[in-house]
């Protein structure tokens, strides 16, 4: 079994810094770090998300001196970037085994945003932060998937199971599970399995017409009464850049018409940033067939913004 000290020198792994901040050797007592997982061997339809990573650090750079418009905060300063991580490039349980002790030490020592990387990631990043916080997770997801199948085309695990396995290991809290933006085709046993055990699902189609900050308090106060009814858990936020609708964000493996669009991701993120989060993940951009760099710059704001509503709140 492959050692987490193992040196997987894969070419496309990422040189550039998230906002061109600092490496992880340069600030280690940096209360924010970026890390990539550019793993993308669980795609159902089209593959690249291992690029994602380098896309979404290159777009930040355009954000790198920028004060956030609505928090009046930069995550520079307080932030640095650990790299790509080595990892496995042929094996999910490989890939997972190595990437556990990895992700315990980066918890443990800053509020992580991760750059995948297909959605398979989140699975054992959530093992890692149950078992540095001690108990389960509220999670909050951003998809068009509802990623709770229970195999995946005949696989036990992947890129659309995570939910369902994060949820049947107790790593999350159902009743603090919400997902924001589904809208896939599937099974109704599979679309509507966090409703069934205890979550809440807000569909994209649910969500039209749905643009000003009060259409979306709704959402958002929602999420805060679960997460205060269940004890005020840590929070995980895990954002699949399908959720937005292609028009906003095309380049990702399986785009499905009609989601959310960036501004009504950015006002969700903006109103949820009070949330006791403990970090985010920004998964599925695979640039190979993006548009003048819309999904990616679509991505790094968004994660920008995440950081930015972090920074906002005393260290």
């Amino acid at each position: 079994m492959t050692t987490p000290d193992q040196n997987h020198a894969f070419a496309f792994l990422s040189a550039a810094n998230f906002l061109k901040a600092p490496s992880l050797s340069e600030a280690p007592e940096s209360r924010f770090a970026v890390a990539g997982v550019a793993w993308d061997g669980c795609v159902t339809n089209r593959p690249g998300a291992r690029f994602g990573p380098s896309a979404i650090r290159r777009a930040s750079h355009m954000l790198c001196d920028g004060v956030h418009p609505y928090f009046d905060v930069s995550p520079l300063g307080q932030l640095c970037d650990a790299g790509d991580l080595s990892l496995p490039n042929t094996s999910l349980e490989g890939m997972r085994h190595a990437l556990m002790p990895l992700a315990d030490r980066l918890i443990s020592q800053h509020h992580m945003l991760w750059l995948g990387g297909d959605h398979s990631i989140t699975l054992p990043l959530l093992r890692a932060y149950k078992r540095i916080f001690g108990r389960p997770l509220a999670l909050v997801h951003f998809d068009a998937h509802c990623d709770t199948w229970t195999d995946h085309f005949g696989e036990p695990s992947g890129h659309g199971t995570w939910t369902y396995e994060a949820i049947q290991e107790g790593l999350v809290i159902p009743e603090a599970t919400i997902q924001i933006g589904i809208r896939s085709s599937g099974l109704r046993e599979a679309r509507e399995y966090v409703n069934t055990v205890g979550g809440r699902v807000f569909t994209a189609r649910q969500l039209r017409g749905c643009h000003s900050e009060d259409q979306l308090a709704v959402v958002v106060n929602e999420i805060k009464r679960r997460v205060a009814s269940t004890n005020s858990p840590a929070v995980y936020l895990s954002f699949d850049i399908d959720a937005l609708d292609p028009a906003f964000a095309p380049g990702t493996g399986t785009p499905e018409p009609g989601g959310l669009t960036s501004a009504q991701a950015m006002t969700l993120l903006e109103l949820m940033a009070d949330l006791p989060f403990v970090g985010m993940d920004m998964v599925e951009v695979a640039p190979a067939y993006d548009h003048a760099e819309l999904t990616s710059n679509a991505a790094a704001t968004l994660a920008w913004t995440y950081l930015c509503g972090q920074a906002k709140k005393p260290a």
